[in-house]
């Protein structure tokens, strides 16, 4: 499931696209993928990968990119 999530997200194709080799159909693929975004599966193992290339100094920070949003303050907030 995992091998069938990351090919659509790395050639751009439709769910419908996954080849057979990968097992799920796109629909089931699709359905796990909207399931584990709901579960935050996503960035635990974004976490996860970088706890450990960060325990192995394999990290670059000097790469690194912060963001930021803007809220307005309602009724003059601090």
């Amino acid at each position: 499931m995992l091998a069938a999530i990351i090919f659509v997200a790395t050639t751009g194709c439709t769910w419908s696209q996954i080849p057979p080799v990968f097992g799920p159909s796109g629909a089931t693929a699709h359905r796990r993928f909207m399931e584990w975004s709901r579960l935050r599966v996503w960035a635990k193992l974004h976490r996860l990968v970088l706890d450990e290339l960060g325990s192995r100094g394999e990290l670059d920070w000097s790469r690194c990119a912060v963001g930021s949003v803007n809220v307005r303050a309602l009724k003059k907030g601090a």
